[in-house]
């Protein structure tokens, strides 16, 4: 049956539902729980080698791949691990769901040029106060993240037993 009140999307509305939909955390949520985030999702464009945040700064955003490679990388001592390389749909700097986080990683272009759309914390905190059901999808989706994260560490623990003390990352902030 057709209802005239629904609310209607514009070509360029639907795109951006149809990229959210391929990214894990914004997967679950339909039309008009994505429409929330619109006003919010600023594009933004970096350079090869362009830093987009490093390890300690304030989680004040979000970031959706839209186009390009970026590196995720730890300093270790003046050295650079190389943790991934993130691509188109994917998000990172995700702790930016949780208030007053730092980040825990570094992140740089590494394509020749990266399109990331990106999403403020605080405009993130005022969808998640507005709409306790997004909220929720949101924090499901961040919690099967992180367990898939954990399943992973402890199966490369598994393989390297013995480099590093496991126990530490239980004991340590909590």
């Amino acid at each position: 049956m057709f209802n005239p009140f629904k609310k209607t999307y514009s070509v360029e509305d639907k795109r951006i539902f149809r990229f959210l939909k391929q990214n894990t955390f914004f997967n679950s949520l339909n039309e008009d729980e994505m429409a929330e985030f619109l006003p919010f999702m600023h594009m933004r464009h970096y350079e090869k080698g362009e830093v987009i945040f490093f390890r300690d700064d304030p989680s004040q955003a979000i970031y959706l791949i839209s186009k390009g490679i970026v590196t995720l990388n730890i300093d270790i001592e003046d050295k650079f691990e190389e943790l991934t390389h993130m691509r188109q749909t994917e998000a990172f700097g995700v702790n930016a769901f949780l208030e007053n986080r730092k980040r825990t990683y570094n992140a740089i272009c590494f394509s020749d040029r990266c399109d990331l759309y990106v999403i403020p914390t605080t405009n993130i905190q005022e969808i998640f106060e507005a709409s306790p059901n997004i909220k929720a999808k949101l924090m499901t989706a961040m919690a099967e993240y992180y367990d898939r994260y954990m399943v992973n560490l402890f199966r490369v623990y598994k393989e390297s037993f013995g480099f590093f003390d496991l126990g530490r990352t239980f004991s340590e902030g909590s």
